[in-house]
């Protein structure tokens, strides 16, 4: 088994998160996505999308997305729990983390790749050219406000993001907090329950990685 990862990306530290509080040794594999290899055609064999992270199963099999990795993972590895347990509590890890895919993740992204050089001509990941679109880093820039505005108000009265007990949601909301400080918002000065919440999960170990 191996994970197809770099290290600077929001979504492979997700998982490579989710494998720590796991406790489990995979092997990294090094795409380096500053000098776009995650394009070079022995990548796209891999993962047409042209996405990271990617997890190479022992049977071979190639799987992409960082939910669908972590489940696969939390299938094989039940123990610790990350995406819940019990219906409720499982449906409320997987809402909680769309939310923060949708409406943090992808709104942190659209202001970056709008207006980083780095991905001029790149705009939308995959390996196929779209062009940069200034005014959309506005939008990007209310969308966040409005997400962490939510994000604020539910941690007001839950110590985790999906309810009492740490799970995958606030790994990815951790990527969320981190990735917006690449475009400089930084939802903790403005949010103290975001800056409760970040203080204890920020001081886990996996949050090193």
């Amino acid at each position: 088994m191996r994970l197809f990862d770099f290290n600077r990306a929001p979504n492979p530290r997700r998982v490579r998160m989710f494998i720590a509080e796991k406790r489990l040794d995979i092997p990294l594999v090094p795409v380096n996505l500053y000098r776009h290899e995650q394009l070079s055609p022995e990548f796209l064999a891999i993962n047409p999308a042209g996405t990271l992270p990617v997890l190479e199963t022992d049977e071979g099999e190639y799987i992409s997305e960082s939910l669908a990795i972590c489940s696969y993972l939390e299938a094989r590895h039940p123990d610790p729990p990350l995406l819940g347990t019990g219906a409720s509590a499982c449906a409320r890890v997987l809402m909680w983390n769309a939310i923060c895919e949708q409406d943090g993740l992808a709104a942190i992204a659209e202001v970056l790749r709008n207006v980083s050089p780095g991905f001029r001509d790149h705009a939308l990941p995959g390996p196929l050219p779209v062009a940069q679109l200034p005014p959309l880093v506005a939008r990007g820039q209310q969308r966040a406000a409005w997400f962490f505005e939510r994000i604020a108000t539910r941690l007001q009265h839950h110590q985790y993001l999906a309810g009492d007990s740490f799970s995958f949601a606030d790994l990815t909301l951790l990527a969320c907090v981190d990735f917006a400080a690449w475009v400089q918002i930084q939802p903790q000065q403005a949010h103290p329950p975001i800056a409760r919440w970040y203080a204890e999960v920020a001081s886990r170990p996996s949050a090193r990685l």
